[in-house]
């Protein structure tokens, strides 16, 4: 090998990482503009089979269809936005004229009850804490200030909002778009596989993204009724957050049984904790296990069985490994990246052992 020849290849390399390294800053760079797309495209998705249904059932044309899907999902929208902006609005109005130290005062009967009932209350120990001034030292005047942060930065995400709902718009409206941006870059042998692999892809994303809302939906009307049930304030907020946080897998249960559970004992802040707060904890808790029995015995085997078509040992490992390597983020997007990789991988390897043991069911 000439040194002619070693010296192209060093600088070819040098080229690939220096071209790797400015795609990499250009995308960190323009990372905003791509969660906007990303966002658009699994909205796009949910809607596609309403748009699908009002072109083929009520015979509507495209671009009436699209625009009356995109009323619908900007009406939900405003309804969840209207749902949450009011009360926040209110309470953080409410906290910032709220007397801190009455509710540290509360806060403080409640944790003495807490120590009490569970006969932690050795004089050592109370001793011990009232010399360390712990729970008079908690500076609870950061609530206001957060509240009214939280409602600034939703204030400053309308715009990021209408940028999704523009992209979304003609995602639907133009759904070959994204389809004909990739085939430029596929030789014309390969063009009618990557087209069937993104029709594939469409269908099974778009029933795992429906199925979701349907998840997140049984799990609000349970939630909401069980917490009306047992009059724990909010109840309707907290049931959304609860659902909601179920879109992450494993980990969002645990997070919005905490939630359910903190919300559910300070909404009757100064009641005795023996025979009020720690019942209806209970009560409400119970609900919630009760709750995500339904959804990962009913709600969760459907959605994976009929939709993505995988095993739900194998959506366990994917999300598992996800999480290892993306952190909460790999866990959610774990499910669709491992469906469209089984998917044209069952295109272009059809005839690989191991790619036909895992795509059989496709």
């Amino acid at each position: 090998m000439s040194s002619k020849t070693i010296s192209e290849g060093i600088l070819r390399a040098l080229a690939i990482v220096v071209g790797i390294v400015i795609l990499g800053y250009f995308l960190l760079k323009i990372s905003s503009v791509i969660v906007y797309i990303a966002i658009a495209a699994v909205i796009s998705l949910i809607g596609r089979p309403i748009v699908l249904f009002l072109r083929r059932r009520l015979k509507f044309n495209n671009a009436i269809a699209v625009i009356v899907t995109m009323l619908l999902l900007i009406g939900i929208t405003a309804g969840i936005i209207a749902l949450f902006i009011p009360l926040l609005v209110q309470q953080g109005h409410n906290l910032s004229l709220l007397n801190i130290d009455a509710l540290q005062g509360n806060v403080e009967n409640l944790y003495q009850q807490i120590t009490e009932y569970f006969g932690v209350n050795s004089s050592e120990i109370e001793q011990s804490i009232k010399n360390s001034k712990f729970l008079a030292n908690l500076d609870f005047g950061f609530i206001p200030n957060f509240l009214n942060a939280f409602v600034g930065i939703l204030g400053s995400l309308s715009i990021g909002l209408f940028s999704v709902l523009f992209i979304a718009f003609f995602f639907l409206k133009d759904s070959k778009l994204f389809e004909e941006g990739l085939m430029v870059f596929v030789p014309d042998s390969k063009e009618g596989r990557l087209k069937k692999s993104i029709n594939t892809i469409k269908d099974l994303l778009s029933r795992y993204f429906v199925g979701l809302v349907f998840q997140i939906l049984i799990l609000f009307v349970f939630y909401t009724i069980i917490l009306l049930i047992f009059r724990v304030e909010n109840a309707i907020v907290i049931a959304f957050l609860c659902a909601l946080l179920n879109l992450i897998p494993y980990v969002g249960p645990i997070i919005g049984g905490l939630l359910m559970l903190t919300l559910t004992m300070t909404s009757n802040i100064g009641a005795d904790f023996s025979t009020v707060i720690l019942p209806k904890t209970i009560k409400v808790m119970c609900g919630f296990l009760a709750g995500q029995l339904i959804d990962n015995f009913v709600s969760q085997p459907r959605i994976f069985s009929q939709s993505v078509k995988s095993h739900p040992l194998e959506i366990f490992l994917i999300i598992i490994i996800g999480g290892l390597l993306f952190g909460i983020t790999g866990m959610i997007i774990a499910v669709p990246g491992y469906t469209a990789i089984k998917v044209i991988l069952k295109e272009f390897l059809s005839e690989n052992k191991i790619v036909k043991s895992l795509t059989k069911d496709l």
